[in-house]
Parts: structure tokens; C-alpha cells; sequence
């Protein structure tokens, strides 16, 4: 199982609009359209409360609060329990699913999603938990960087962030007398 790829989507949960169902179903790529045209409004209630969960994770992790990621993290396993199954349609096809048969797609999406991230807690530490630095963009991301140093969710908003700043000292040394 690619622990990694459940990891982000955790993040993809917490970073998309869930405005309506039309947002919920952006969030599902091409390798999970049984899950896109399963969904339903009976689901949406399920991920926007686990969305708000997601993010107070993030928002712990990025400000040190250690026991209180573990204790939030425990509960959403709790509620979204794992229940590993092998599924496929042919010898070549097999591969792991998270949950039972039959599981609704918040069930299943949510249980990997919070497997991810419980996995990436355990492996990297909350401190890979991040919190776009753009105040812009508040999205959250997983630091993947090799020394821990990632402040921006991706390179789009570092360059605007970045700009800004430098627009912001033109400007105060051209309004500071000489």
C-alpha cells in the first residue's frame, strides 16, 4: 500500500471546496471515478466535518501540539476504521482496498485519508505538517523537503509570496527620505 498517496489525500480533502457536490466530486482523480459517480449528498456532510477535523490536525502540527494531533488522529481512526481487504478483477489486478465491501465512498475515502496521515505521523513527526505561509491561500501540505524547511504549499504561491515581499521593500525604501 502506498501509505504516501493516502497521506495526500488527507491534504486534497482539506485543500478542496465543499461548497457543493460538484467539489466533492473534483476531488476524486481519474484512478477513483467509481468513487465520483458514486457519491452522493448523503456523503458531503461526512467530509465536510472530516475536512474541519483534517485541518485542526494540521493546525496542531504546525504549532507543536503533538498529543493533540495523536488524540485527533485516534478518534478518526476510531471513526473511520481500517478494514484492509484484497481486491481486483484478475491475477495481474490485485491490490489492497481499506475497507469492507460495501462501504460507503466517505467510509472509504476518509479511512485511507486518515490511515495516510496517522502513517505519515509515525514515520516523518507533526513537524512535516504544514500550513501554506501565503496568507492568501491557508492550504496545507505535507513537508517533503530533505531538511524540513518547506513554508509554502507550492511554488506558485512562494513566488507570489515572494514578489509581494520584494514589491512591499521597493516601495518602503522609495517612501524613506534619505
Amino acid at each position: 500500500m502506498n501509505f504516501d498517496a493516502y497521506a495526500r489525500t488527507a491534504v486534497e480533502l482539506v485543500n478542496v471546496g465543499l461548497g457543493d457536490l460538484d467539489g466533492l466530486r473534483s476531488l476524486f482523480n481519474e484512478d477513483l471515478v467509481w468513487m465520483r459517480d458514486e457519491v452522493g449528498e448523503k456523503d458531503l456532510g461526512s467530509f465536510r466535518r472530516a475536512q474541519r477535523r483534517l485541518r485542526d490536525i494540521f493546525e496542531y502540527g504546525t504549532t507543536g501540539r503533538d498529543a493533540e494531533v495523536v488524540t485527533e488522529l485516534n478518534a478518526l481512526l476510531e471513526a473511520y476504521p481500517v478494514q484492509p481487504r484484497i481486491s481486483g478483477h484478475d491475477a495481474s489486478d490485485w491490490h489492497m482496498h481499506v475497507t469492507s465491501r460495501g462501504a460507503s465512498v466517505s467510509s472509504e475515502y476518509l479511512a485511507g485519508a486518515v490511515w495516510g496521515l496517522s502513517v505519515w505521523l509515525c514515520e516523518y513527526g507533526s513537524a512535516r505538517f504544514g500550513i501554506c505561509a501565503d496568507e492568501r491561500c491557508g492550504n496545507v501540505y505535507l513537508d517533503t523537503s530533505s531538511n524540513n524547511c518547506r513554508r509554502f504549499c507550492s511554488e506558485r504561491c512562494a513566488t507570489r509570496s515572494h514578489v509581494a515581499a520584494h514589491r512591499a521593500r521597493k516601495r518602503a525604501a522609495t517612501l524613506t527620505p534619505a
